[in-house]
């Protein structure tokens, strides 16, 4: 969720909020009893959640939160039931969830709250599990997503200033909450719904950009008739930045210093510390170790935590999967895309399993508060399917003339600006742009390859050009007069944070020269990977398979599986990097980079007997698809 976690013990310095806390938590009991404050205990609502003095109440008494973070979109729906039901076995009384614009305005003005994305369901399951929730809609929301959940087509302004009262942003934000804040309203408390706070934007006090912002998305909720508390949330160093007079502020957990409370209690008094991000990870990117945490110094602050009557928040309680292209990337000495589980240290990993850590918080928990007895749902069975030889291939020059009709520009169009999917832009994937080219010795993108570009002269394939590498020479190996000079463009993911999203275009973002000489007449393709490329029937195109083909290409496979789908993990050893797809469901990306080596494959994604599974190999194809009955994610 941010660029570095620098775990040490004493981190949130919980020493120097001690003196402040006794003076304003005084003779709160060790163990507290919070069963009559269930959703469904509470028939006659008269008063939400409140702060009186040093406490949270709901209906006037004490109230004590503890919150596990999910994500409705990282999960398949089917198991959103299983999921919850574990938050509530924990012994967690409140879920947070994010809301991400991008994935419910895929394109302007069309509007997806269906499926995978219906959110209404989600929070109605959580209803019925005596879950409170506190909803975080944006429209920023961070949570390593790409461009923090904003839509990429915001990016086709040239003067767009990203997070700021820029009215082409707050005309663009208006529009959406039209759609979504009235679905929200009707779940909020005094509605007999779930809702008890919602989260104003999210950590702004790191950006900043615009003082009059953050009351402007306010009170573009308070006219929409958000009624439950309202909260800001930001790291320790940015507290007084981000903050909205009259509202609260909670917190956190990075940048804490020692300095961090007395700021709380200079701006809010003597109110409730809510530790709105507690996390026990960070996000793992392609290429880096994967992140891990102390278990026993994450429990000591809990412990403390709790002996102070904080409030709590745990980032992730279950961070399931960064299914598709959704995840972002973050910034530390260069680029860094984020892989594709969420599992981020959570309590359940990101198949829903349970972790040692989970058995340890929940018997913590149920010595401080006391909780209804819910059951612990069965864990879920793997299977462990025979491997799939790919069978078929096709490779991507193939397939070009069966796509939509290409974009003809004389200069280089980044994705946002391509004119597609009705004057949106293309969001994800790849792009590939075409162009002739004569003589030359060396290819130059000067910055404008973003983010990862392989390059071919004609079919062959000559090296790639990243952030890091920014010149290719060209070699010819015939005495042709002209070559097609091609590169096939992925964005890795846009940086989910920082002051650079106004910038986070893809694509080709500037002119590519060739010698001094810029390349000019570009035939320029989207390849979203959307669903629709991939279920053309191009029956005569696939070829069966051999050792010698090499990617870009689509591989094809038939996995077949019994009258009960089964969880599964696909592992691609031999294979390079690329994309896999399960019946048209795009599972995400792999790459022998690692440190993820598998791919979460959810069984309600399965159907008995025949399953298609394609993959789009960018290079270096394997010759079998391997199953796995447990992640392996690079521990």
């Amino acid at each position: 969720m941010w660029a570095s976690l620098g775990r040490l013990e004493g981190i949130l310095y919980l020493s120097s909020a001690l003196s402040v806390m006794v003076q304003i938590n005084p003779g709160l009991p060790l163990r507290i009893n919070q069963t009559h404050l269930l959703p469904s205990s509470l028939k006659n609502r008269r008063v939400g959640l409140k702060v009186e003095g040093s406490n949270f109440t709901l209906e006037g008494f004490p109230f004590l939160i503890l919150a596990g973070t999910m994500h409705y979109f990282r999960v398949p729906r089917k198991y959103w039931r299983d999921r919850l039901k574990k938050l509530k076995a924990c012994g967690f009384n409140t879920l947070t969830t994010h809301v991400p614009w991008n994935l419910h305005e895929p394109i302007k003005g069309q509007y997806v709250f269906t499926g995978n994305l219906d959110f209404e369901a989600f929070i109605s399951i959580a209803s019925q599990l005596d879950l409170w929730v506190i909803i975080c809609p944006g429209p920023y929301i961070g949570s390593d997503l790409d461009l923090g959940g904003l839509p990429s087509w915001l990016l086709r302004d040239p003067k767009m200033k990203l997070r700021t009262t820029y009215q082409g942003f707050t005309k663009a934000m208006n529009r959406y909450f039209d759609q979504l804040i009235p679905r929200i309203e009707k779940l909020q408390y005094h509605h007999k719904g779930s809702i008890i706070a919602v989260q104003v934007e999210n950590e702004y006090g790191a950006y900043n950009l615009d003082k009059k912002y953050m009351p402007y998305v306010k009170n573009a909720l308070v006219k929409r008739k958000i009624q439950v508390m309202l909260m800001t949330a930001d790291n320790g160093l940015e507290l007084t930045k981000g903050h909205l007079e009259h509202e609260l502020v909670t917190v956190h957990m990075r940048n804490i210093q020692r300095a961090t409370y007395q700021d709380l209690i200079s701006m809010q008094g003597p109110s409730p510390i809510l530790m709105t991000v507690y996390t026990a990870s960070s996000v793992d990117t392609w290429g880096d170790i994967r992140q891990t945490a102390n278990p026993q110094v994450l429990m000591k602050d809990v412990r403390e935590m709790f002996n102070l009557k904080f409030s709590l928040n745990f980032y992730m309680f279950h961070g399931g999967t960064n299914f598709g292209f959704m995840g972002g990337a973050k910034i530390l000495d260069n680029y860094c895309p984020a892989v594709t589980s969420y599992d981020y240290g959570a309590l359940l990993r990101d198949d829903g399993e349970y972790t040692p850590e989970y058995t340890v918080y929940k018997e913590f928990f149920s010595s401080v508060i006391v909780f209804p007895n819910a059951p612990e749902p069965e864990r879920i069975r793997k299977m462990v399917y025979k491997s799939v030889k790919t069978l078929y291939f096709m490779t991507l020059w193939e397939i070009l003339p069966y796509l939509d009709q290409p974009i003809k520009s004389i200069k280089p169009v980044s994705m946002e600006n391509l004119p597609v999917n009705q004057d949106s832009g293309q969001a994800f994937g790849y792009t590939l742009y075409e162009t002739t080219i004569f003589s030359g010795h060396v290819l130059y993108s000067r910055g404008h390859v973003q983010d990862r570009g392989q390059v071919f002269l004609n079919e062959r394939s000559i090296g790639v050009l990243d952030h890091l590498t920014d010149q290719l020479p060209i070699t010819r190996q015939d005495y042709q007069d002209s070559h097609l000079l091609r590169i096939l463009v992925e964005n890795q993911g846009r940086l989910a944070s920082g002051k650079n999203i106004n910038t986070e275009r893809k694509g080709l973002t500037g002119d590519i020269y060739l010698d001094n000489s810029p390349l000019r007449k570009f035939t320029i393709y989207n390849l979203e990977m959307r669903s629709r490329l991939l279920q053309r029937k191009l029956p005569s195109l696939w070829k069966p398979a051999t050792k010698e083909v090499k990617g870009p290409a689509f591989f094809l496979g038939m996995l077949r599986v019994g009258d009960n789908p089964k969880d599964t993990f696909i592992k691609l050893e031999g294979w390079n990097k690329g994309v896999v797809f399960i019946n048209g469901q795009n599972l995400g990306r792999y790459w022998d980079l690692g440190p993820q080596e598998t791919l979460y494959l959810p069984g309600p994604w399965l159907r008995p007997g025949k399953n298609e599974i394609i993959v789009f190999e960018e290079s270096e194809p394997g010759m079998q698809i391997q199953f796995e009955r447990a992640p392996q994610l690079g521990y």
